[in-house]
C-alpha cells in the first residue's frame, strides 16, 4: 500500500490550509490515518487521527478548535485542515496509516506548508 499527499502550500498568516492523503493498495478502512508534522529543527508532532471506518476522531489538545480531520471512503482520501495559520505552523505535514498495534504501516511523502506574509 501507499499514501500520496498533495503538493506544497504557501499561505498567509490567518488563513487556512487543507492537505490531502490518498491511500491505495490496501483497504482504506483497515487502518487509522494519523496526521503528524515536523517544523524546522523540531521533532515529529502528533496532531490527531481519524478512523476512516466510522469517522471517529481524536485530536491533540494543542490543535483542538483549529484542526479538522475528514476521510472520504469513496476516494480513499483523508484530509487535514488547519485554520488560523501562524508562522509556527510552518512545517512538513505527513499522514501515516496505523494499525491497532500502534505501528505505522505506510507513510505519505510529506507536504511542505509555508506560512508567510
Amino acid at each position: 500500500g501507499q499514501l500520496v499527499q498533495s503538493g506544497p502550500e504557501l499561505r498567509i498568516p490567518g488563513t487556512s490550509v487543507k492537505v490531502s492523503c490518498k491511500a491505495s493498495g490496501y483497504n482504506f478502512t483497515r487502518y487509522y490515518i494519523d496526521w503528524l508534522r515536523q517544523a524546522p529543527g523540531q521533532g515529529l508532532e502528533w496532531m490527531g487521527r481519524i478512523d476512516p471506518e466510522d469517522g471517529d476522531i481524536k485530536v491533540a489538545q494543542k490543535f483542538q478548535g483549529r484542526v479538522t480531520l475528514t476521510a472520504d471512503t469513496s476516494t480513499s482520501t483523508a484530509y487535514v485542515e488547519l485554520n488560523s495559520l501562524r508562522s509556527e505552523d510552518m512545517a512538513v505535514y505527513s499522514c501515516a496509516a496505523r494499525g491497532n498495534s500502534g505501528a505505522y504501516n505506510y507513510w505519505g511523502q510529506g507536504t511542505q506548508v509555508i506560512v508567510s506574509s
